[in-house]
């Protein structure tokens, strides 16, 4: 194992001095012609220019102090850094978000680092694939159909709980909700809710997710190329699973209209009029149950974190979801109407999103010369936006590190400053079956128990999604155990 460890190692420093050399022969010999004055900032390192220092913020806990640092240094609206080997512009605060989330296919576009492409081939146009998954997507995640989806949660719930926090003192919270958020998703997307079948499919996923955001070097033990192994693991499982709908379906054991997989296989694009391939299909089914994974634990765990640490915050949630577990006949499942009673939850979920979000930001191309604050963007400049920036901003959120559900009655914040799930066209199209998910994770979690940190004071990483570091161990004190 040292043996393999020291070949890597040798590896790795073989190809960053290759880089280095490249870079100043490009550099050295070539002076770019950019009209007008660029925003303010530095590149950093050669090639991988400030990439591990935006990465290290997060793995020590602090990802927003990279944004500010260069805020208060170079410009609170925008500055220039490289960013996953792109020269980028980070633009900040609401005017920033407003701007992006305005210009979407006018002056920017979506752009992923290229670490995406190796981790989802058959993404490679992204522009288009977005596109098409948007057309496909709304069916599932419109009104009409999460109404369904909320019994189903419920169920799906309380056998999470059942099997995996009831009769245990302690339990390790962020495992737990990344087992549900991945068995809500298996079952709504693919119709798996087998529990076993689900855990064996989630193993590889905290590697798929920190591969997507790492430095795209590929050799044997980095991030990266974990990440390609997961995804090509987790999708030669979904093409089975795939061939097997397709018998189902064919011998009506399967319906066409029974969740997002069936949905994918009857569709045909608008171009060509052409079904989409099996190996296109596990792509997108992949990216769904990451997106369907990774946030809403996170958002899980969170809320088990915040509750723990502000009594008078649990007792109000307590409060309001005891009344409307009244409101039920015994054995009957929440509905849609239930959890629109769910202000006062929603609000602490949403300062929970504020101070953790799942989402701490993406990356747009510019896709033509424009000028933002004076400063001049070239095309092809990679432009990303940070929730941090205006989340944990006092010119938008007062005392920003105080937890403070208030913050969202009424009208709530101004626009563009509470961004968890993005904005504009590319707003993250799973929002409200977030929030249904959450909101039901919180009735049972809050009707079923109390509970408490095992280590006070234990810090969050980012890596991409925050987490506690140690998984937030609790100790359980059931209600009906009590005094």
């Amino acid at each position: 194992m040292d043996l393999f460890c020291y070949a890597s190692l040798v590896s790795l420093l073989f190809v960053i001095g290759v880089s280095f050399s490249l870079y100043f022969m490009f550099y050295y010999n070539y002076k770019p012609t950019i009209k007008g004055k660029l925003p303010p900032g530095r590149k950093g390192w050669p090639v991988i220019g400030e990439s591990i220092e935006f990465l290290s913020t997060g793995w020590k806990g602090h990802p927003e102090k990279f944004i500010f640092d260069r805020m208060a240094k170079f410009s609170p609206l925008v500055f220039r850094t490289c960013l996953m080997l792109e020269d980028t512009a980070v633009f900040c605060g609401s005017s920033g978000n407003k701007f992006l989330f305005s210009n979407e296919n006018k002056l920017v576009q979506a752009w992923w680092p290229s670490s995406i492409d190796k981790i989802f081939p058959s993404n490679q146009t992204s522009k288009i694939e977005a596109i098409k998954m948007r057309k496909m997507l709304p069916n599932f995640f419109k009104p009409e159909a999460l109404h369904r989806y909320v019994p189903i949660m419920d169920m799906i719930t309380q056998k999470h709980f059942t099997n995996e926090w009831e009769g245990k003192d302690k339990i390790v919270t962020y495992e737990l909700t990344k087992n549900f958020t991945f068995w809500l998703a298996c079952k709504i997307f693919v119709s798996i809710d087998d529990p076993e079948r689900v855990k064996y499919l989630s193993i590889p996923f905290e590697s798929i997710a920190s591969g997507v955001l790492s430095i795209p070097i590929d050799l044997p033990g980095t991030p990266f190329r974990r990440g390609i192994n997961a995804a090509n693991f987790i999708r030669k499982e979904l093409i089975g699973i795939i061939k097997q709908r397709k018998i189902d379906l064919g011998s009506g054991k399967a319906s066409p209209t029974q969740d997002i997989l069936s949905h994918m296989l009857f569709y045909r694009s608008d171009e060509d009029g052409k079904f989409m391939e099996e190996y296109d299909i596990a792509d997108k089914i992949l990216g769904l149950l990451i997106g369907g994974h990774d946030t809403a634990s996170s958002a899980c765990a969170f809320i088990v974190k915040y509750l723990a640490e502000l009594p008078e915050v649990y007792d109000k949630v307590y409060k309001e979801q005891t009344e409307i577990a009244k409101s039920k006949v015994p054995g009957e499942l929440l509905n849609w109407e239930d959890l629109s009673k769910m202000k006062y939850s929603w609000n602490v979920a949403s300062e929970v999103l504020r101070l953790a979000p799942p989402l701490q930001g993406t990356f747009r191309e510019v896709i033509t010369d424009f000028m933002y604050h004076g400063y001049s963007i070239p095309k092809g400049w990679k432009l990303y936006w940070s929730a941090h920036s205006t989340h944990k901003n006092p010119e938008f959120f007062p005392e920003p590190q105080k937890f403070d559900p208030s913050r969202f009655d009424g009208n709530g914040p101004a626009p563009y400053t509470f961004v968890p799930f993005g904005g504009g066209p590319r707003m993250c199209p799973g929002k409200e079956y977030a929030r249904l998910e959450i909101l039901v994770f919180m009735h049972h979690l809050i009707r079923k128990f109390k509970w408490e940190k095992l280590i006070p004071n234990e810090p969050i990483v980012v890596n991409p999604m925050p987490s506690p570091a140690k998984g937030l161990p609790i100790r359980l004190y059931p209600h009906n155990a009590q005094s």
